[in-house]
């Protein structure tokens, strides 16, 4: 599914959030803790813009590593970041199952992608292991709205993302999963609650964004 709409995602998403989730990957890269000179690895990078905001900011002695389970989502990253004389690795990964050693980044995150993963728990552990104690995992996701927003959202998730991005994508298919799937994932304390489980944080924190629409998760692990 994430392959048949590679092409148009970009678009789409700049199209459905009317720009916002620009402001959101800047937040969740201040968050994270990522300073220049840090090591960060951006799993389901998509595209890969959330690693180039990552990029940005560590800096050329700072190291950027964005992987993707999808590697027809993942082929256009390398231009992207070549366009902007971008220095960033890319790879093909499984968030459950990354293959670099123990406490190699400083920083690890995720962004939209948590809730596509068969084993959410698993997918915290995976990344939790490959950053150094006192690093930050950031998990970046849909949630459900704050009350005074909740009305609007809904009418929005439920009629006009799969008609607009259906039209833009030619896969209504594909964001009537993406509404479905954002409605059903654990949200707030419910998501703390598997940062928890996967047993390698020592503190986490929950930060809605625009009303709840989004939320962003921080963990340090321990």
């Amino acid at each position: 599914m994430f392959a048949g709409i590679a092409g148009t995602y970009d678009r789409a998403n700049s199209v459905l959030s009317m720009g916002v989730h620009h402001r959101w990957r800047t937040r969740t890269v201040r968050e994270s803790g990522a300073v220049p000179g840090s090591a960060v690895l951006d799993c389901a990078t998509g595209t890969g813009d959330l690693a180039i905001e990552y990029k940005l900011r560590v800096g050329v002695g700072g190291r950027v590593v964005g992987t993707d389970f999808c590697a027809e989502m993942l082929a256009f990253a390398p231009a992207k970041a070549a366009q902007r004389g971008l220095d960033i690795a890319w790879d093909v990964q499984d968030a459950m199952a990354l293959t670099y050693p123990d406490d190699s980044f400083d920083v690890a995150s995720i962004a939209f992608g948590i809730r596509n993963v068969d084993d959410p728990v698993q997918a915290l552990r995976s990344m939790g292991r490959v950053v150094r104690p006192g690093g930050r995992v950031a998990v970046l996701e849909f949630g459900t709205p704050l009350w005074w927003m909740k009305p609007f959202f809904t009418f929005y998730s439920r009629v006009i993302i799969p008609l607009i991005g259906g039209l833009v994508s030619g896969r209504r298919d594909a964001y009537e999963y993406l509404t479905r799937t954002s409605a059903a994932f654990p949200t707030g304390d419910a998501f703390v609650a598997l940062m928890r489980q996967a047993g390698v944080f020592d503190v986490c924190r929950v930060i809605p964004l625009t009303g709840g629409i989004a939320y962003l998760y921080i963990g340090t692990v321990r």
